[in-house]
């Protein structure tokens, strides 16, 4: 994907979030520590999943699969700017800055699709409860899983192949942590009018369509749980959706405060937001979802528990 003689650029200057030979240091060591949490997290929610044939059900194949996308997400960004910080190599090519560019925005998208999913299973488990074993069975988990993978992906085609359009011309230096939609957008000096437009459109249709279903989902769950007469019944249906709504208000209220604003006044103070959603929220994901989660707990200490198991003997 050589774009360089379209863009009028062939490479960018990734800047991070300062330019401090002492604050990058300090940067450097707190996005590897967070980078290296986020990864144990998230690989041992997926080997505890797959590995006890307890959480063997829709809801914990959605959270494999979600833990699976927060670890792709965070290893395209973080590494490349662990990397810069080390070199102080600043550079990163056109042709890369598009490839990060394309698997940012599609997993954003499909984090927020299949957090979608997770409310549609939430919603049949408590408001369907007798036909949860038919209505989520694992071909139709496998079928919304795959779409998606669909739509995340031509989220992603789309604004990309749309950002190859877009001719740069003045300065290179992008004062974020990986090549963002937007900062993009605000280096072109050609017409950006189609980007936003589109932006906009798929915007609406892929974060806040699915947005609208888990609230009116909620709402379903909400007054179903009420009308449970064993107050510990209702405790038990309410907390297997905590996490769920954690995860949902981390997710949407990190991204509300990158992208619900105008296009011209995105700026460097937007760049604490963007770390929220990039590295914040991929890194607790794993710790919401464990840490009132008995089932998770019991399976993380079967898998723990077996590797030193093993190691002794």
């Amino acid at each position: 994907m050589d774009g360089s003689n379209q863009s009028g650029v062939s490479e960018f200057l990734l800047l991070g979030l300062s330019e401090s030979p002492e604050e990058q240091h300090v940067l450097f060591w707190m996005f590897l520590s967070m980078y290296l949490v986020t990864v144990v997290g998230n690989v041992l929610i997926i080997l505890a999943i797959g590995f006890d044939s307890r959480l063997h059900t829709p809801m914990y194949f959605f959270l494999a699969n979600l833990s699976f996308t927060d670890l792709f997400f965070v290893t395209n960004t973080i590494p490349k700017m662990l990397v810069n910080i080390q070199s102080q190599n600043k550079a990163i090519s056109y042709a890369g800055c598009l490839t990060q560019l394309y698997f940012l925005v599609s997993l954003v998208a499909l984090d927020n699709l299949i957090l979608a999913t997770m409310a549609y299973d939430r919603y049949v488990a408590i408001c369907r409860p007798l036909h949860y074993t038919t209505a989520m069975s694992s071909r139709l988990c496998i079928l919304l899983l795959a779409l998606c993978w669909v739509f995340s992906v031509l989220y992603g085609l789309i604004h990309t192949l749309l950002m190859t359009r877009v001719t740069f011309c003045g300065s290179r230096k992008i004062h974020y942590i990986f090549c963002e939609m937007y900062v993009l957008l605000r280096l072109a000096c050609s017409n950006t009018q189609v980007n936003h437009t589109v932006l906009i459109a798929t915007g609406s249709f892929i974060f806040l369509t699915p947005l609208g279903f888990m609230i009116m989902s909620y709402v379903w769950i909400v007054k179903a749980i009420l009308q449970i007469p064993s107050a510990s019944s209702k405790y038990k249906a309410f907390s297997t959706c905590a996490s769920h709504l954690a995860v949902v208000s981390l997710f949407y209220g990190t991204l509300c405060m990158v992208y619900l604003q105008p296009l011209h006044t995105y700026s460097m103070k937007d760049s604490v937001a963007t770390v929220m959603y990039a590295v914040v929220t991929p890194m607790m994901n794993p710790f919401i979802y464990s840490l009132r989660n008995k089932d998770m707990h019991g399976a993380l200490g079967r898998l723990l528990l077996g590797k030193v198991f093993q190691r002794l003997t």
